[in-house]
């Protein structure tokens, strides 16, 4: 069990800057949806979901702080649904 004492303190300044970068991050999205990138349109959107989330389960949701078994179950599953979207392109690629 955490004591008082294992409390963290995260300041408001740091949850305001990742706002920030999450917000910016929107906005280059739905930026990058008026620009025809050809086969990188999914692959710009992907990415920046995938930033955009880690940054949630990171400062948001306090995964940070959390112990190491909880954060490589996190990873892991950011591997599977990558592997499962490459192998998805792959075989869209290859018809």
């Amino acid at each position: 069990m955490d004591k008082p004492s294992d409390k963290h303190i995260i300041p408001y300044k740091l949850y305001l800057y990742v706002l920030a970068g999450l917000i910016i991050m929107t906005i280059v999205s739905v930026g990058a949806t008026k620009i025809d990138l050809g086969n990188l349109s999914v692959f710009v959107a992907i990415l920046l979901a995938s930033v955009k989330s880690t940054l949630v389960l990171i400062f948001f949701m306090h995964l940070k702080f959390d112990n190491t078994l909880l954060k490589l179950l996190a990873t892991s599953v950011f591997v599977l649904v990558a592997l499962v979207l490459f192998i998805t392109f792959l075989d869209y690629n290859y018809r």
